[in-house]
């Protein structure tokens, strides 16, 4: 057992290494430079001669651009662009970097992510880092206010996808997400981890992919939670899906839009949702889904309200989801 043990965290360090997030004890500075090089590298790959105006010519040996075309297009030299591009983010300024996102096609997520790579080693993101390690638990009020939704899923989550706090509604349509074994009910863990995750998502692939961007994207924004380290080794280990999309480098915001949902008890549900961050903590998103009016999921949700009501009624008063990181919840 004790062998067996000693494999497992070995592959998760590896894991982590090769994901460029650190691991326990590991230099944090040298991974974010690996994360920093295989992102810009990816993306400058992914840009064509021809997107920016520049003629393919021949001879080209490489795929996108030539780091001199990149440092040409941001206006900086090729040696300080060679610089960055080896890792150095850290110190270039708002400028450079805003450069930088032009030259390389970058959207807001990228951008962000781009900044937050350069900003990850300051000072300001150890005490941001500090902040958001404090023990959470939804005040009563915050708890109403999910109660209040009745005509869809309301819950909290953070950067990590833990579901923290539900409504009704939000705990019957991820039912089988608290069955998962771990730490609390976590998404990213239910959607690589349990195969009846590929019937719950009708758009598997989707949703694989969207999760893994926003981890990464969580990944840039606190680079020193061990926590989100952990949840990114165990997946790398146990999910080639998981290890397959993360190579890939993407990141993106998660907002607003459509999902579907194949329920095990009402069937295939299309609901349009929002995602909010909470004002008195940022780090925390405040999601809805919500039916169409008058539509085959509306009816639906009604009869899954209905059987949330009966499987759940000894409960109904509060969803909170108690994790490790959360003290008690509130009296």
């Amino acid at each position: 057992m004790a062998e067996e043990n000693a494999t497992t965290e070995r592959m998760t360090l590896n894991a982590a290494q090769t994901s460029g997030l650190p691991a326990h004890g590991s230099d944090v500075t040298g991974n974010n430079r690996n994360e920093a090089r295989a992102f810009l590298v990816s993306r400058r790959a992914r840009v064509t001669p021809e997107q920016v105006g520049l003629p393919k010519g021949r001879n080209r040996r490489v795929k996108g651009l030539r780091r001199i075309e990149v440092a040409e297009l941001a206006g900086i030299s090729v040696e300080y662009y060679t610089k960055l591009e080896r890792g150095a983010l850290s110190g270039a300024s708002a400028q450079v970097l805003d450069a930088l996102a032009r030259a390389l096609m970058l959207d807001d997520a990228e951008r962000e992510y781009l900044f937050d790579l350069s900003n990850a080693g300051t000072a300001h993101a150890l005490v941001r880092h500090g902040k958001m390690q404090k023990a959470w638990a939804p005040t009563r009020g915050l708890q109403w206010v999910l109660d209040s939704v009745t005509a869809g899923p309301a819950f909290v989550r953070n950067g990590r996808m833990d579901l923290l706090a539900t409504n009704l509604l939000a705990r019957a349509l991820y039912d089988e997400v608290f069955t998962v074994p771990g730490k609390g009910a976590n998404l990213a863990r239910h959607t690589f981890l349990d195969d009846r995750a590929y019937d719950f998502y009708p758009n598997w692939n989707r949703i694989a992919d969207d999760t893994v961007a926003m981890l990464r994207s969580e990944a840039g924004r606190n680079p020193h939670d061990t926590g989100l380290h952990d949840l990114i080794g165990e997946l790398s280990v146990r999910s080639e899906q998981f290890r397959t999309r993360w190579a890939a480098g993407n990141v993106r915001h998660h907002g607003s839009g459509c999902k579907s949902f194949n329920h095990a008890t009402v069937g295939e549900m299309c609901l349009a949702y929002e995602g909010m961050t909470m004002e008195s903590n940022p780090s925390l998103t405040v999601t809805i889904y919500t039916p169409q009016p008058g539509s085959r999921s509306a009816q639906r949700m009604q009869i899954l309200g209905s059987w949330a009501a009966s499987r759940y009624q000894q409960h109904e008063s509060s969803f909170t989801v108690v994790h490790e990181s959360i003290d008690q919840p509130p009296v």
